[in-house]
């Protein structure tokens, strides 16, 4: 096969973080059940959102008659779609509610929205938060799935954790790995800093995608990664479900 080296390097990228964050096979001699039952519930409320923004461009020499007859240059500002891939999560099957990162969907003309069953849906915009970074949609369609909110216990640095997204465009994709922090702030850059730091491989479309723990329950939504590569390093941050939802609910509401 042809291999190109932007395409090998993130490729590289996805298969060595995939490595470093893999779970072990038993932990205190006791085998690990496989995620895949867990997984079969969650991945359907985890869905591809395609976002396109019309951009207004105006060339600086628009206004010269000269210029504009010698190339040919319209008389005003042109347009030019501006696309953005993302993830969200199906939080409220019912009324079509889907979160996701503002930066996904912020001044988008049309959002459409890729089930795993297949199905592609517009997105409505319910509202979004640039200071949190997260955004609310909603679809209309039968027979949705939302991930479960539910949780008994605060979630521990250590803890296990699958992060559910599409990243780099390739499709919906599982990786997995364990929290690394709790409350990390001070990342340059960023508006409220509260993040669940974890090594599962996040990578650029994984915005906007499900974090959830062993039970598949969702603990946050992918929002961010530090690298130097623009892939993968071992450190992504999500905002806690907490945080997410309470947002959430004071923009469906207002």
């Amino acid at each position: 096969p042809i291999w190109r080296p932007a395409l090998a390097t993130a490729l590289f990228a996805i298969l060595l973080g995939t490595a470093r964050a893999a779970l072990p096979v038993e932990v205190a001699g006791t085998p690990l059940p496989s995620l895949a039952p867990m997984l079969e519930d969650v991945t359907p409320a985890v869905v591809n959102i395609h976002s396109k923004t019309v951009v207004r461009v105006r060339s600086p020499y628009a206004d010269d008659p000269f210029f504009r007859h010698l190339f040919g240059l319209p008389n005003g500002p042109q347009e030019r779609i501006k696309q953005s891939l993302g993830s969200g999560v199906i939080v409220d099957a019912a009324r079509g509610l889907i979160l996701t990162n503002n930066h996904v969907i912020a001044g988008a003309d049309d959002v459409q929205v890729s089930l795993a069953d297949g199905r592609t849906l517009t997105a409505e915009i319910v509202g979004s938060d640039e200071d949190t970074d997260v955004g609310v949609i909603r679809v209309e369609a039968k027979d949705l799935v939302a991930v479960p909110v539910a949780r008994s216990e605060p979630l521990r640095v250590g803890d296990f954790v699958v992060a559910v997204g599409n990243p780099f465009g390739l499709g919906q994709t599982v990786t997995s790995g364990i929290v690394s922090a709790l409350g990390r702030h001070g990342l340059p850059g960023l508006g409220y800093q509260n993040f669940i730091q974890t090594d599962a491989s996040i990578n650029p479309g994984n915005s906007g995608g499900a974090l959830v723990d062993v039970n598949g329950n969702l603990m946050g939504i992918n929002t961010a990664i530090y690298s130097r590569s623009g892939g993968s390093m071992g450190i992504g941050f999500a905002i806690p479900l907490s945080r997410a939802k309470l947002v959430l609910d004071g923009i469906v509401r207002d």
